[in-house]
């Protein structure tokens, strides 16, 4: 005569056919004694299991399977014999997906963490494929973009008051013109210089790449 399996071994095996991301499933424990239901009831009691006859229902969380382990090692000590079957399983939540921010929204966001006496920024557009380097290149040419290498980016230059980049707002409305044309992309602020004051010249100059920006 072939032995039971026990309860616990049950759970083990039922957990081992579960997908790796499973978050919580749903049990039923089918005690084979029903002069034992009560006290396999009793002994489930911190899983607040539900009862049909001599069905015990309850919910599995992933991250309290010890604890249920424990529980059926206590019927199984106990000698109340059942079968344990796997009623459902929840459905992982899908991921969401990060939220394409406006192009010029982030650019008043990197310019908002500038310190207040900010004069010269260095900065650069990434975008997400090739097919947009054309048009993005025809919206930006007012702050004179230059391609960054083999990358899908553009750099350029921004001043606060006077100096060789464009002046803050004309980078805004750019970057708004490359929103209209549903380009995503990432604009984010590489260098910054603050509280310069030139002689002779414009501003700085940032030496990058073998060449003067």
């Amino acid at each position: 005569m072939l032995r039971a399996m026990a309860l616990v071994d049950q759970f083990r095996q039922t957990l081992s056919e579960l997908p790796p991301d499973w978050p919580s499933a749903e049990l039923a424990l089918a005690v084979s004694d029903p002069a034992r239901a009560d006290r396999a009831a009793a002994l489930l009691g911190p899983l607040g299991p539900g009862r049909r006859g001599t069905t015990l229902h309850f919910a599995c969380a992933r991250t309290g399977t010890d604890n249920i382990a424990r529980l059926l090692g206590t019927l199984d000590e106990e000698g109340i014999a059942g079968t344990l079957e796997l009623e459902a399983t929840a459905v992982p939540a899908p991921e969401a997906e990060p939220e394409e921010r406006p192009l010029a929204a982030a650019w008043d966001d990197e310019v908002a963490a500038l310190p207040s006496d900010w004069s010269d920024v260095f900065a650069e557009l990434e975008l997400t494929s090739s097919d947009h380097l054309a048009p993005a290149a025809l919206r930006l040419a007012p702050v004179n973009p230059l391609r960054d290498g083999e990358r899908l980016a553009f750099r350029f230059r921004s001043a606060h008051r006077f100096g060789y980049g464009a002046a803050e707002p004309v980078v805004r409305r750019c970057l708004e013109r490359v929103d209209e044309a549903a380009i995503p992309g990432t604009v984010r602020i590489l260098h910054v210089f603050s509280d310069t004051n030139p002689v002779g010249t414009q501003g700085p100059v940032w030496f990058v790449g073998g060449r003067n920006v």
